[in-house]
């Protein structure tokens, strides 16, 4: 018997296994593909290594303006793809380390709940005092006519592309929608991105989301715009009561994500979940004892490291310390060019719960690093938002530099729930472009 049996391979998934092995928990984990699940390898790790490449030939043909001269910058698709399957493979040789190293059992199998503490691994029956439901998420589809044409991908077959498209059609205008869009965009192909919505990535900040897309400028923007049809030749959709067309030899839909609850063997032991995921409490425990779930399949917050946090909690509560999930201070970033990124309310949210907040603005052009690393008219704004009572830190949200690179401080602050006036006392490295968070903060006395 084991101490954990995990299914499922992904960020969670791993995580835990690695928590619980370090703990001297004897762990079994079962992962149908690939350790590292969507994430490292169809997922942030290589779109993030794409996005890398495109940045850097950004940057390469704007550089004689800060003084280096590249003659015949050139972008290598082949090449930049190369990078990207070396990038995955390192990694996920690392966390096979990881689970060698903390003495994880690994089946690459088939996994099935059969019952509190019985878990079908390939065909065999083993039992174990807890187990972790890990099973991750897939690609959502919209059920519309052409939908399965052969133009139509994924973004997990768009990684794997052999040349440019010359215009692309995007299909939702969310986080994985918007990074491909950056991306293709930044290389020339002429991209549309059509959204059901009136705004885009509609979890962000209204006005950080306006401003995103008017940075991302050389993408055109079919907003409140219904789906109907996709063909050979693009999509089809509806809009104030008129059917227009946007023609594009690939069309990525990138609608959101679903969690794997089927075939996992949730109904057989009895464990409640719905289409929208896997039920469970602050500490990740289920319905049924001794089975707890972690990540995507929860469909509390499909992010990365939510799934990272999910899987300590849980190993934690297995281990007896007191823990718990906590949702009020999670990061979120869209690595675009120029990167956005957030922390904790929006002011819609503010406005939606009757919160009375105080909010306060600064361009990243007054920030000295900021000035220094980018060329003028480069967008930048950091945005936060305070308690009107107690000047608690609510939210803070950023676009421009490497704002994925500065959240985590938010994060803490909004997470101990600071006051201004603590976060003033805080001595920022100078230069840096963390110092715009301290300095919006000082707006707030204007």
């Amino acid at each position: 018997m084991y101490d954990v049996i995990v299914i499922g391979g992904g960020p969670g998934g791993y995580l835990a296994a690695e928590r619980a092995g370090a703990r001297g928990m004897s762990v079994l984990l079962a992962e149908e593909r690939r350790l590292g699940g969507v994430c490292l390898n169809e997922g942030c790790i290589p779109t993030k290594s794409l996005l890398n490449a495109m940045k850097l030939y950004a940057h390469g043909k704007e550089s004689a303006r800060f003084g280096v001269t590249s003659d015949g910058v050139r972008f290598d698709l082949a090449a930049a793809m190369a990078w990207k399957r070396k990038t995955v493979e390192a990694l996920v040789k690392g966390v096979e380390y990881q689970m060698r190293r903390r003495k994880v059992e690994v089946a690459q199998a088939h996994a099935e709940l059969e019952g509190a503490g019985r878990v079908r691994v390939d065909g065999k029956l083993l039992e174990a005092r807890n187990v972790i439901v890990a099973s991750g998420s897939s690609a959502a589809t919209l059920p519309i006519p052409g939908a399965r044409g052969a133009n139509v991908v994924t973004s997990r077959e768009i990684l794997d592309v052999e040349k440019l498209p010359a215009r692309l059609a995007v299909i939702g205008g969310g986080v994985v929608g918007m990074e491909f869009a950056s991306f293709f965009s930044g290389l020339g192909v002429e991209v549309h991105v059509v959204e059901m919505l009136d705004t885009i990535v509609p979890s962000m900040d209204g006005e950080i989301a306006r401003l995103l897309m008017k940075s991302i400028d050389a993408v055109s923007y079919h907003l409140g715009a219904r789906v109907e049809e996709i063909d050979a030749n693009g999509v089809r959709y509806a809009k104030d009561g008129r059917s227009e067309e946007v023609g594009a030899e690939l069309v990525l839909m990138a609608v959101g994500r679903r969690p794997n609850v089927a075939g996992i063997g949730l109904d057989r032991a009895g464990v409640d979940f719905t289409p929208k995921g896997i039920r469970v409490n602050e500490r990740m425990q289920t319905n049924v004892p001794g089975i707890y779930a972690v990540g995507d399949v929860t469909g509390e917050s499909l992010l990365a490291h939510s799934a990272y946090r999910m899987a300590e909690c849980a190993v934690n509560t297995i281990a007896g310390e007191p823990d718990r999930m906590r949702y009020a201070a999670i990061p979120w970033v869209v690595y675009t060019l120029p990167e956005a990124s957030g922390c904790g309310l929006t002011e819609e949210q503010a406005a939606k719960e009757g919160r009375p907040v105080r909010t306060a603005r600064l361009p990243m052009r007054s920030n000295g690093r900021f000035v220094a690393e980018n060329p003028p008219g480069a967008p930048g704004l950091c945005k936060v938002l305070v308690d009107a009572k107690s000047e608690a830190l609510l939210g803070v949200h950023l676009l421009g530099g490497v704002s994925s690179e500065l959240i985590f401080g938010a994060a803490g602050m909004i997470e101990s729930e600071l006051r201004v006036r603590e976060i003033k006392e805080i001595v920022f490295p100078h230069p840096s472009l963390s110092e715009i968070v301290k300095d919006t903060l000082w707006e707030l006395e204007n």
